[in-house]
């Protein structure tokens, strides 16, 4: 009896697991990656002189599927910009050095190119916007870690 209960419970939750109603508050879009500083976080302002922090971590993809001939076409990486526009974090990030291997968790956006834009530019083009959320490095670079033992620093999340 209680197995027919289950199963009748489970399809109409399996039912009702993608919806057609509107989106709510509660949804999110987060991306996170694991990789490597390209280069130190860089200082930029907006338009309207606000200040943010942009930095590049670098991924490495896994390796395609072998190719007719058995062979192997090693593994590419992907660079993800990163913007930050929270003051506190910011003045963290400023710290931080290329070959830092660090954690990050983003929000993302979707940005669709503008109508009238030349498909050749950047604003003719879909763009992923990811806005930081968090930061914690995993490994400094080689001279850095030595530093940061000698000084005793714990590796903070921010």
């Amino acid at each position: 009896m209680f197995s027919a209960i289950r199963a009748q419970a489970t399809r109409s939750l399996s039912a009702r697991a993608f919806s057609s109603s509107p989106s709510r508050a509660s949804d999110l879009s987060k991306l996170t990656l694991i990789g490597y500083l390209v280069k130190d976080p860089e200082s930029r302002f907006t338009k309207n002189d606000k200040e943010f922090i942009a930095y590049t971590v670098a991924t490495k993809n896994s390796p395609p599927p072998p190719d007719a001939n058995g062979e192997r076409r090693p593994a590419t990486s992907t660079f993800h910009r990163v913007l930050s526009f929270n003051e506190f974090p910011n003045k963290y990030l400023r710290t931080l050095k290329k070959g830092s291997r660090v954690y990050v968790e983003t929000s993302f956006e979707l940005r669709e190119p503008e109508p009238e834009a030349d498909p050749s530019t950047p604003q003719g083009q879909r763009q992923i916007f990811l806005r930081h959320e968090s930061i914690r490095v995993l490994n400094y670079p080689k001279q850095e870690a030595e530093h940061a033992e000698q000084a005793g620093e714990e590796k903070p999340f921010i």
